[in-house]
């Protein structure tokens, strides 16, 4: 158990510097990476390609987002209430 604590701290990364957010406040910048990870999704699976390069976007959302804002976006995606444009 102890090696898989251990191998997942290696493997941790926060999201990175975000020229376009300079200021404390990250709600812009986890806003923004969800929705650029639904859109890099949906274009891919358009074109039927491997949509693992999404997956930055994800991880970034998921180190700057609240989890309940996380939640209560992809309710509102499935519901078809979300307010963004995918």
């Amino acid at each position: 158990m102890a090696e898989d604590i251990q191998q997942k701290l290696e493997k941790y990364r926060t999201a990175p510097f975000d020229a376009r957010f300079p200021n404390q406040n990250q709600t812009r910048n986890c806003w923004q990476n969800y929705l650029d990870h639904h859109r890099c999704q949906k274009a891919l699976d358009a074109k039927g390609v491997d949509t693992a390069p999404c997956e930055w976007y994800r991880r970034v959302y998921k180190s700057l987002c609240p989890i309940s804002w996380i939640e209560k976006w992809d309710t509102q995606i499935d519901e078809g209430t979300f307010p963004g444009k995918i």
